[in-house]
């Protein structure tokens, strides 16, 4: 349950899709000035060092964040975020999700980030130090069924789980449907890997029969090396803020000039 270590990923293009997309969500939210609230369930540790033995045992980064990086103008806030990480860790930093909303809220907003990986949680407080967030050593699940709806109910929850516990496909599309209830107003966003087997369909065909408002985004790459199952990457999102369509959309187009 607790072997999954992100490290071994970070900057995939997996990672490219899901923070991309969440970046540019952030910043939408932040056009408004009221406070929000902002949760996520598998937090992770924040920060990655793309030269470490982990990301190099695999390789991912390179052919995910050092191709895509030259897709996203200077002013788009992944990149600003992948710069200003790089200005204060070094060029070979790579920020994670609750770094990346660390970077795009405000002091105003709140920010909780749940992580049950004992190693993770210390690497995930340590990033996080000079930050205004709740680190919480919780199983994310719970966590996000006694914390919603939040206060302020203006915001955001990820899940990002590793999926390394096959039963999440099954159990994700009821939890999705009350949180939902219980948070109606609230963006919710799931990211998942689709693989060669395909096993996540199920688990998409019962979101979708949940919630059937729901906005469904899925790009494909080639693998990372051979033999390497995971060739594609998706986000499930509840409440998608008004123009994600047309934001991923653009994506869509980039990814497919990988083929």
């Amino acid at each position: 349950m607790l072997s999954y270590q992100h490290g071994f990923h970070a900057g995939n293009m997996a990672d490219v899709h899901k923070h991309s997309l969440l970046a540019w969500m952030l910043a939408y939210l932040t056009r408004k000035d009221k406070p929000l609230s902002y949760i996520e369930t598998h937090a992770g540790r924040a920060l990655y060092d793309l030269s470490d033995d982990f990301a190099l045992k695999t390789g991912e980064a390179a052919c995910g964040i050092a191709v895509a990086e030259s897709w996203f103008h200077a002013d788009h806030p992944y990149r600003e975020v992948l710069t200003k990480i790089r200005d204060d860790a070094g060029e070979n930093a790579y920020p994670g999700s609750p770094m990346i909303a660390a970077n795009l809220l405000r002091n105003s907003d709140q920010i909780d980030l749940a992580e049950l990986h004992p190693a993770e949680v210390l690497a995930l407080r340590d990033a996080m130090i000079r930050y205004p967030v709740g680190c919480h050593q919780i199983d994310g699940w719970q966590y996000a069924m006694s914390r919603c709806p939040p206060d302020p109910r203006r915001g955001m929850l990820l899940v990002d789980p590793s999926f390394e516990i096959k039963t999440d496909y099954e159990t994700i599309p009821d939890f999705f449907a009350k949180i939902h209830r219980k948070w109606p107003v609230g963006i919710l966003a799931l990211w998942y890997p689709i693989l060669v087997d395909e096993r996540h369909l199920p688990m998409i065909s019962a979101l979708k029969s949940a919630i059937p408002d729901g906005t469904l985004h899925e790009v494909s790459f080639p693998p990372a090396r051979p033999g390497h199952g995971m060739v594609g990457s998706g986000l499930f999102v509840v409440n998608a803020p008004y123009g994600f369509d047309t934001e991923a959309a653009w994506l869509s187009t980039k990814f497919r000039e990988l083929k």
